[in-house]
């Protein structure tokens, strides 16, 4: 038997962060096992919601438990090429971090309410109306298969309040690439 498949998180500014992830044609054992070390990582990570360039893999993948409790794996949600076809509902303020820009937080507006239609591990077509916090997650992660980062969505007021830590984050980025 293999290792299982480990991840770490990819963090600002790496540039796979902003490129439009690709469609999943293949639904194989491969695919499980991503998925299975998203999951893995994102409760490791205290996170809701992972999407696949958040691991350096640029595929339309994303995995969500709105409570971010590995104990509970029926909230798990596997979403395979996902779109969000309607957006609905008053936009809502609410705070949001991301496992990609760690300690950093913005409020973010966003519509209340959003209908998805995705496949799932094994290729059957899902769509999903979600609501609230659950629809939220689900916005911020497909804005991650589309290049958007939580920086693209702050206020000018929360830019400037997390101007030093982006900064710090830029910097450690051109560190790690020196290395290279």
């Amino acid at each position: 038997m293999s290792e299982p498949l480990e991840f770490a998180v990819t963090l600002y500014p790496e540039p796979v962060l902003r490129k439009t992830a690709e469609v999943v044609t293949a639904f194989d054992d491969e695919l499980e096992e991503t998925v299975e070390a998203m999951y893995r990582l994102m409760f490791e990570s205290q996170g809701v919601g992972l999407a696949a360039p958040q691991v350096s893999i640029r595929r339309r993948i994303l995995v969500m438990n709105e409570e971010g409790d590995k104990e509970k794996p029926e909230l798990n949600l596997t979403l395979i090429n996902p779109k969000i076809v309607e957006r609905t509902g008053d936009k809502t303020l609410m705070e949001e971090g991301c496992l990609s820009f760690p300690g950093i937080f913005a409020e973010i507006a966003r519509p209340e309410d959003c209908v998805v239609e995705a496949v799932d591990l094994k290729g059957q077509p899902l769509r999903l109306e979600m609501t609230g916090f659950l629809s939220r997650v689900l916005q911020h992660e497909y804005d991650h298969l589309e290049g958007v980062l939580l920086v693209d969505r702050m206020s000018p007021a929360d830019r400037l309040r997390n101007k030093v830590a982006l900064q710090e984050m830029i910097e450690d980025y051109k560190e790690r690439q020196a290395q290279i």
